[in-house]
């Protein structure tokens, strides 16, 4: 019972998460939505520039706290909505604050620690242990596994919270830059050519911030094929 009652608030969270994704509600922030309602859209943030941008906040809180596939969609609509700088900033709020909420709910769940860990942690629990602050910052700048299973593994480790915030709201910030550049490239390009097709994703306001966030995504992969290649490197070449 006493077990159950500490899971309580994350599990309330997972099934938030599941209602959430399964009503629909994300299909509101999908292109073809965005581009059918542009201009109710964009004269709503006008005449309700705060309010528009604190809903916007809540709703990606929501979405991360739950930890539900398919936020990158809200935050494109960000980038859509609001621009790269104000997109990224509001983004990086909703984001910091939902992760947050996770942790917080994952660590009360968890308690000490003691019971056998989940298999995400088990793959973190190594690097973690020797290099606690460089290894949470390389999970949290490099997109090596989904952002809320990162938050479940690194509460069931303990990870301080200090680290933890510093970490999530640096890391997610880099990667948020270029995914509301995405979003905003999309608004830039329907502009020009008003018409929701493949030729969009052409237009340079929208490629160049897709191919860094795809170099930012590769990046485990060059890292540890480094890596593999310095320890079979014979040892006269390593000295």
């Amino acid at each position: 019972m006493k077990r159950l009652r500490a899971a309580l608030p994350l599990i309330l969270l997972l099934l938030a998460g599941v209602t959430l994704y399964a009503s629909g509600a994300l299909d509101r922030f999908n292109p073809q939505h965005l581009v059918a309602h542009q201009h109710q859209i964009r004269m709503h943030i006008a005449e309700h520039p705060w309010l528009s941008r604190l809903t916007y906040i809540g709703l990606l809180t929501l979405g991360m706290a739950t930890g539900i596939p398919g936020t990158i969609v809200i935050i494109l609509a960000g980038g859509y909505a609001f621009g790269v700088v104000d997109g990224t900033l509001c983004s990086s709020a909703g984001l910091t604050l939902g992760t947050l909420i996770l942790y917080l709910a994952s660590r009360y769940a968890f308690g000490t620690g003691s019971k056998h860990p989940p298999a995400i942690v088990a793959k973190l629990h190594h690097g973690f242990e020797r290099h606690p602050v460089s290894y949470t910052l390389f999970l949290r700048f490099v997109p090596v596994m989904p952002f809320g299973a990162v938050t479940v593994g690194l509460a069931w480790l303990r990870c301080p919270l200090w680290l933890f915030l510093g970490a999530s709201w640096l890391g997610g910030t880099v990667s948020l830059v270029f995914e509301s550049s995405i979003g905003a490239g999309l608004g830039d390009a329907l502009d020009q050519d008003g018409a929701l097709n493949a030729g969009l994703l052409m237009h340079a306001s929208v490629l160049l911030p897709m191919g860094a966030l795809a170099v930012l995504a590769l990046l485990p992969l060059l890292i540890g094929r480094l890596t593999r290649h310095r320890r079979q490197a014979p040892p006269d070449r390593q000295g």
